[in-house]
């Protein structure tokens, strides 16, 4: 993340009022949505470039989104789990994250404000999930005024999406979905919502980048626009130039909570499925896996013997989980599952979460230098379990220098008990690191447990020494060890020194 991005913030968007008495005073998230012009067909804008054609056929089927929640706790947070994964993730980077409202005094209601468009006559509605999160009422209010009760049909915290259902009088106007995988840098989209609650408003703008991981979870492929979005615009959709769909209008990266120019939008081409789904089901149980994954770079594949820096490396197999039970082992490069190819971590993450509780599927493996398959039942979505254990200072003495600049001790009693280990934990302890070698600029740090040396365990310090030096006798030009490192076990690739 660069340095300008340190001086902003993310935030989900939906717009949301504290209501005291009689009085009300706006408040809201932040969203941004994307629209996008398809290559091929052709456009409906107008001769002189005006973008009237589109807004005339698409405003009557947005809509705005209004949820009620009663505030029960003094103490409760009243940010949004959508807005809070965004804090998570840039406060993690250093990017503070400021406060978004104060909070409520018992017995007090928030309400809370986001967009939403029309997919079906007979009044199915879809919008973020984070607008609605939490509410115990719903209203609709169409483009001419007409406000109804809203059901919730089914939300999916995951991809921030939900659906809504309203019965009208008459059958009401809707949008089409488009193809966000059309999209290309530089293509016109058009924004609309209700800003602030002043009403349904259109934007203008490009597309700016494709592919935005927010690391807020297995869904993240934000389509990032330039189209100017504010609180309230939560939900709506992002339409290109032929007015369908290709984007709903998720959050927006700001240093204010206003619009700065850049902004989120969820692709349609990912929100359809989902969207069908929770039409049909309520809800969606994701599958699980029960491994904690890594990149592979190019030292990683190399020490692996891989040909390509692809696949996503397991530093970890959670106990009695889908993973373990199908024998998929620490070291492991995940290339595939079934016939989808897993080129990155975030791949293996989509299509796990993809799959259904009970599906069965083959999963390819990089392993000992050759492709292994494996049969794994996907288990339901589930919360990863984390070891606890403590890592402490230790004054232990090293026994070598070996050429990738770190020095070695065993794991003596003395040493368990000064670094807290479990007996259960067999390897060798860095007792140095040479700043001037490859595993300083790897992030070695003295106190790591060093478990493995390119997926093979070691015992101790003599068998992290002896696999380092075959490694370079084979011709390696790096070698993958496998940290224990404050209870957290990691890969980390460290290239052999050239001096």
């Amino acid at each position: 993340m660069s340095s300008l991005l340190r001086k902003h913030r993310t935030a989900a968007i939906v717009g949301a009022a504290i209501i005291a008495g009689a009085g009300a005073l706006p408040f809201a998230f932040s969203t941004s949505a994307t629209v996008a012009a398809a290559a091929e067909p052709a456009s409906i804008i107008a001769p002189g470039g005006s973008f009237a054609p589109i807004v005339d056929a698409d405003k009557p089927a947005v809509v705005t989104v209004t949820t009620t929640m009663k505030a029960t706790d003094t103490s409760a947070d009243s940010n949004s789990p959508m807005d809070e994964q965004f804090r998570q993730f840039f406060e993690n980077q250093g990017i503070p994250f400021p406060k978004q409202a104060p909070h409520q005094r018992q017995n007090q209601r928030a309400m809370a404000l986001g967009s939403g468009f029309i997919i079906s006559p007979d009044g199915i509605i879809v919008t973020n999930n984070h607008v609605i999160q939490n509410a115990v009422d719903i209203k609709v209010t169409l483009d001419d005024g007409t406000e109804l009760p809203a059901k919730l049909l089914g939300a999916d915290a995951k991809s921030d999406l939900a659906v809504l259902k309203i019965k009208a009088p008459k059958p009401l106007a809707t949008i089409a979905w488009g193809d966000s995988d059309r999209l290309k840098l530089g293509d016109q989209i058009l924004a609309i919502g209700n800003p602030f609650g002043i009403g349904t408003t259109v934007t203008a703008g490009i597309v700016s980048a494709r592919g935005r991981d927010l690391h807020s979870g297995p869904y993240d492929d934000f389509i990032q626009i330039d189209a100017p979005i504010n609180h309230g615009n939560s939900g709506g959709p992002l339409v290109d130039r032929e007015g369908n769909v290709v984007g709903i209008n998720t959050a927006i990266y700001s240093p204010n909570g206003g619009s700065v120019g850049v902004g989120f939008a969820i692709p349609s081409d990912e929100a359809k499925a989902i969207v069908a789904k929770l039409e049909k089901s309520g809800s969606i149980d994701h599958g699980y896996l029960g491994v904690a994954i890594q990149p592979v770079t190019s030292d990683v594949a190399n020490a692996m013997g891989l040909s390509k820096t692809e696949g996503a490396l397991v530093a970890n197999v959670t106990d009695d989980t889908p993973a373990a039970r199908a024998g998929i082992k620490s070291g492991d490069i995940v290339t595939a599952i079934g016939n989808e190819t897993v080129k990155t971590p975030k791949d293996l993450s989509r299509l796990v979460a993809d799959l259904s509780p009970g599906d069965k599927r083959s999963v390819t493996l990089w392993r000992d230098g050759k492709s292994v398959d494996v049969s794994v039942t996907i288990g339901g979505n589930d919360d990863g379990k984390q070891a606890a254990n403590d890592n402490g200072d230790g004054k232990i003495q090293p026994s070598s220098q070996p050429s990738i600049g770190v020095g070695l001790a065993n794991l003596t009693p003395d040493v368990r008990q000064q670094l807290n280990l479990p007996r259960g934990v067999e390897g060798a302890v860095v007792a140095s690191v040479n700043p001037d070698k490859p595993a300083a600029t790897a992030g070695i740090q003295t106190g790591d447990i060093i478990v493995s040396v390119n997926d093979q365990p070691v015992r101790n310090a003599h068998e992290v020494q002896t696999a380092v030096a075959k490694a370079g006798k084979d011709g390696r030009k790096s070698v993958l060890l496998l940290i224990e490192r404050d209870g957290a076990k990691t890969f980390v690739a460290v290239p052999f020194s050239a001096a």
